[in-house]
């Protein structure tokens, strides 16, 4: 489940390394994540207090966001974030979005600076879900975009004056992956529709045909196999702390659910091939039974009168028995 975790591993175990050195260490590193994200890391000797990180993120929608730069609303959450021990570089370093310099001098306390590094590996949903907000912001009162965090997978988001719909095309490519999930998802509708405990979560649906707020978008982003997932998105989710872990969990919604589908059809196969084998062994245990059995009937059976015949025959055609002197006999050599 790493790959869901919204914290960059990579980002962690660096910076660990770079303040828990006994002396300064020179680093220029460049490293990519999922594909699309990318980090600039610059320690030198000279300047050991300060680190330079650079981030390099794609945009959620090319039509809400601005061609160059992050969002202002970006930056604000960042620095209202990072505040304590990180300063926005502008402009950023070149063929990145955003530049921080990190100095971790003045977290005396090592449980700080480990919870300040574990805030700069958040930095990719930070910016995501500010981006989130922004575009949620630019839509009104009503209207519906289309999001793009993965170019296989992009959704809709839509809004109107009373709440906020995430709407996910699902698509499948293994026709088995495509009747589980097509089984899983009538079973969440079915279920949402009976059940009352889950009468305080965000409403969800399914259905194998586009939902109404999707009228009016072109056809070829509608073109699916797995129907449409759609669920609400309240106030409160995009809100304060909660709209970064909201935000990460719209971007990989799709991702976890073929990541579902995949574990379950993997335990289906090793449920399927463990009862294949239980059968087999009873199925082999039932043979041996049964050639035990006919062996044992063979040997029961008794032709009648086959024992006085056998007494007669040898009478008939007894053999002769050799004496000792016969035994004894030797050939004489010729003269």
């Amino acid at each position: 489940m790493a790959f869901f975790s919204s914290g960059s591993r990579a980002l962690v175990e660096i910076l660990t390394t770079l303040q828990s050195a006994e002396r300064p260490m020179p680093v220029d590193h460049t490293l990519f994540e999922f594909g699309s994200i990318r980090y600039h890391l610059l320690a030198s000797m000279t300047d050991s207090e300060n680190v330079y990180l650079s981030i390099s993120t794609p945009s959620l929608s090319y039509e809400a966001s601005p061609s160059s730069g992050l969002p202002e609303i970006t930056l604000q959450e960042t620095r209202k974030m990072y505040h304590k021990f990180a300063e926005i570089i502008e402009p950023p370093k070149e063929g990145y979005a955003l530049t921080l310099k990190l100095n971790f001098s003045g977290l005396i306390r090592p449980k700080d600076r480990i919870k300040a590094i574990n805030k700069i590996s958040l930095l990719q949903s930070v910016i995501l879900s500010s981006q989130l907000k922004d575009m949620l912001g630019s839509l009104g009162s009503s209207g519906t975009m289309k999001l793009v965090y993965n170019q296989r997978d992009p959704f809709f988001v839509s809004k109107t004056p009373a709440k906020i719909n995430a709407i996910f095309p699902m698509r499948f490519r293994d026709d088995t992956d495509l009747a589980i999930a097509s089984s899983f998802f009538q079973e969440l509708e079915d279920l949402g529709s009976e059940s009352s405990s889950f009468s305080r979560a965000p409403r969800c649906s399914w259905s194998p045909i586009p939902p109404p707020e999707l009228r009016g978008e072109y056809v070829h982003h509608l073109t699916t196999n797995g129907g449409f997932v759609s669920f609400d998105i309240l106030a409160r989710h995009v809100k304060g702390r909660r709209a970064a872990r909201t935000a990460w969990i719209l971007l990989n919604f799709q991702s976890y659910v073929k990541y579902h589908i995949k574990c379950t059809r993997g335990h289906i196969q090793s449920r399927m091939r463990k009862r294949l084998e239980i059968m087999t062994e009873k199925l082999q245990k039932g043979f041996k039974a049964f050639i035990d059995k006919i062996k044992r009937l063979r040997l029961r059976i008794r032709v009648k009168g086959l024992d006085r015949f056998r007494r007669q025959y040898f009478q008939c055609f007894a053999v002769p028995k050799l004496t000792m002197a016969q035994k004894e006999h030797k050939y004489q050599k010729l003269e």
